[in-house]
Parts: structure tokens; sequence; C-alpha cells
């Protein structure tokens, strides 16, 4: 697979749980996707959830000639009535690879029925990256269940379907047939691991295999496994983000590798009740210590002709320096930054963080927080007494467990205030800190 980068509105900068837009100022709604590169071109495939359901609306297609800049083309596959991709069925994780002996574009997909019991594999082809694909068939690879799945191509062109089996609880590598149409034999099985959403790169001559477990739209500590071929032995698992983050709230859906030193880990921050509002989260994945470790951004950026990546600096306010106002009160836990954060935010509580410096420019904020409830929460943010924006706070799996999510503010050139909680009707998230970047 080739290395992708996005854009997010015109912006050069990565920033994990933003809203991402295409270059039409739409959303874009590609979620569970997949990457390939033809020519100058690089395309990203994946579920349109404008909708806000799980069924099938389309399988989206982009396309940057820059890397920086995405365009929606065509939808790369529609729904057909009475077929397994009607609009009443599921169309999960779209993964695109080329045939070169045939001269063909080949997508492999989750098919399966609007309650999950069908547990199949689709596939689809077509003559250009795009498309539209013309469906062929769905079916259980070697009459086994298959749902979350994923594709990988060695540099011999051979493909593997990567695959959730055996109500999940089995792991699967299967050897696709010389064009891609069907499982040919089984290579690997991974038993009793429960694992979903998969990747496989290759470094060094190691296969790193990168999935989640099974725990719904929540999400869990995603995992690496190792093995000297794709016929196993695996190794035991391990973690690529500290566990109590859940890989930051969110679960893998495509790894690629850059160079020897470092990938992308490419996942969704899956919100169940809006499914058209879940966020990508893409990181810099990093061997620095000897094995894939996420390397958390609220602002990142990638020098592609280089193969390196910059994490953003930003400077950090702590929420204990500003002026509470309503029911706002300092709390104390070692998991926050200095040891403090601000609780009891929202529904009359403030806190004003003044003396932020700012460029004149839209720039980046990052709210650290922690939300220990089951749901999500909103807090809102408002700069220098004008109008309060609201920012979503997804759970963070623990009231002493610290996430961040980004929101764009427009700062005056020189001192500012922020204030946040002003005007919410709900409690906020705990507020940790806030982080404030000059990149736009």
């Amino acid at each position: 697979m080739a290395f992708v980068a996005f854009s997010i509105t015109h912006a050069a900068v990565i920033v994990p749980g933003a809203t991402w837009t295409d270059t039409s100022g739409t959303v874009i709604q590609a979620h569970g996707g997949g990457f390939l590169k033809v020519g100058s071109t690089f395309y990203w495939h994946g579920e349109d959830k404008a909708h806000n359901s799980g069924l099938f609306r389309a399988v989206s297609c982009y396309t940057s000639s820059d890397l920086t800049t995405w365009t929606r083309q065509n939808d790369a596959l529609t729904p057909i009535s009475g077929t397994t991709i009607s609009t009443s069925n599921i169309v999960e994780r779209p993964k695109v690879v080329f045939n070169k002996a045939n001269s063909e574009y080949v997508m492999w997909f989750h098919s399966d029925s609007s309650n999950y019991g069908s547990a199949q594999v689709g596939v689809a082809t077509s003559k250009t990256p795009c498309g539209p694909y013309t469906f062929k068939s769905s079916f259980r690879p070697l009459g086994a269940e298959s749902r979350d799945m994923g594709l990988f191509q060695d540099a011999a062109q051979t493909t593997y379907l990567l695959y959730a089996s055996d109500n999940n609880q089995n792991f699967k590598i299967s050897k696709l047939d010389s064009n891609y149409y069907n499982v040919s034999s089984q290579t690997s099985v991974i038993s009793a691991s429960t694992l979903e959403s998969p990747g496989v790169i290759k470094r060094n001559g190691v296969y790193y295999l990168f999935a989640s477990h099974t725990s719904g739209w929540d999400p869990n500590p995603n995992k690496f496994f190792t093995a000297s071929s794709l016929g196993g032995p695996w190794s035991a698992q391990a973690d690529i983000a500290p566990a109590a983050t859940r890989t930051y709230f969110s679960q893998n859906t495509f790894d690629m590798l850059i160079n020897s030193n470092f990938g992308i880990y490419m996942g969704d921050r899956w919100r169940p009740s809006l499914l058209g509002s879940s966020r990508y989260m893409w990181f810099p994945l990093s061997w620095a210590s000897g094995k894939p470790q996420i390397v958390q951004a609220d602002v990142w950026s990638l020098n592609l002709s280089a193969g390196t990546y910059t994490v953003a600096s930003g400077t950090t306010y702590e929420a204990e320096g500003g002026s509470l106002g309503g029911g706002a009160t300092v709390l104390s836990n070692s998991a926050f930054s200095s040891g403090k954060a601000i609780g009891w935010l929202g529904n009359g509580g403030t806190v004003t963080i003044n003396n932020i410096q700012g460029t004149g420019s839209p720039q980046w904020v990052a709210l650290y927080y922690a939300n220990g409830d089951s749901s999500w929460r909103t807090t809102t943010i408002s700069v220098n007494g004008g109008s309060a924006v609201t920012v979503d706070q997804p759970n963070t799996g623990g009231g002493s467990v610290v996430l961040s999510v980004p929101v764009k503010l427009t700062l005056r050139s020189g001192t500012n205030s922020i204030t946040v909680g002003s005007g919410g009707t709900n409690y906020a998230a705990d507020l940790d800190k806030i982080v404030v970047y000059t990149a736009a």
C-alpha cells in the first residue's frame, strides 16, 4: 500500500479529531477507510455515514494530487436493490487493491445484514480507482464468518484477507486467488483473540498486525502483534498507546509505513448516535523505542520528500491558573498536569484564562479534559467575551484519564482571554489545561 496524507480544509497540518472537510468545504465522509496511490494521485475510499446510520449509503472516493487537499469524486459503490448491498444492508471497511495481471481494481468490504447475521465479505471491480465499481458477490470466505476485515498486498502483488471470524472469536489471514475475487487458502489463525479492525504492514522483514478488540462502538486499547511470516507464529499482543487512553478514543482502520523510522496510524473516533460526525484520528507511528508506538499529537505535519513528521509545539495554559466563576472549583488529582484541574464547569461554572498570546489569525487550541461518564459531554468556549462555541468532549474512560479535543479559534494579535463553560446548561468535563498552537 502507498502512503497517503490528507487535508483539513486547506491546511497542511493534521489535527486528529477535528472536522475535516474537502475542497468544496463539505465534511469528509470516508469512515473505516482504505488508501492507495495510482501514479501521482492518491485515493481514499470509505463509508459515507452522512445519513447517521449504519446502513449502506455509499462507498465514497476522494482524490488528492498534492497530499494536502482532498476532492470528492463520484461514489465508488452504491446500493443495489434486491442484493446483499441494498440500503437495508451493511457495507463497511472498503479496501481497494490493484490487480496488475488483470489491470483491474478490486474492492473488498465487510458485507452484512442489518443485524450482522450474514457475516460475509463482498467483492466489486472497476477499471478505474474511483469506479463506479461493479458488484460481483458476497460470500463467507472458505465457508466461515467474516466481519471486520482488511487487505494486505505484498511486494509480489500477492494479496491477503485479514478478518474477524467465528463470531469474532478467531482472527484469520487468508490468501486471495490470482484474480482477487475469492479466497484460495488459509494462511494463519490467531485463536480466541477477539480481534477486529485489522491492518498489516511489513517493516525490516517483520510483519506487524494492528487491531482492536471487540467492544462494539466503544473504543479499547488497540494492539500489535509481530511475526516473521504471515503464517505466524504471531507474538503476544502489546499496546500501541497507553492502555487507559483506549488508543486516544479511536479504532484502527488502516496502517502504512512511510520509511523504516515511522508510519501512520489511521483510526476512527466512532460516534454511534451521530455516525456522520465520527472523526478521523491519525497519528505518527514511531519505532523509536524499538516497537511501534503512537505519537500523541494535537497538531502535526508531514514532509513527504524528506520522509519526516513534525509535532507542533504549543503554549500551555493551566486551567487552575484562571479566574473561576459560579460553582467552578479546583480539583486535585495526580493524573492532571501540575496535579490540578477545574471541575463543575458549565451550568453556571466558568474559568477564564487570561494573557493568552494570539497571532491575529485562526489557531488550533487543544482542550485537555477528563470525562468519566459513559456518554459524551459538551463544553463552551469563548474568546475575549465573544460568542461561545460548543465543543464535544467524548468520554475519556475514567475521571483520571485525560484526553484532548481540538477547536479552531481566532485570537487577536497580542493578549487574549478564553472563557470555558460560559452559558453552558450542562456540566462539562473537568478541564486540565489548554494548549494554544500557532499552526493553522
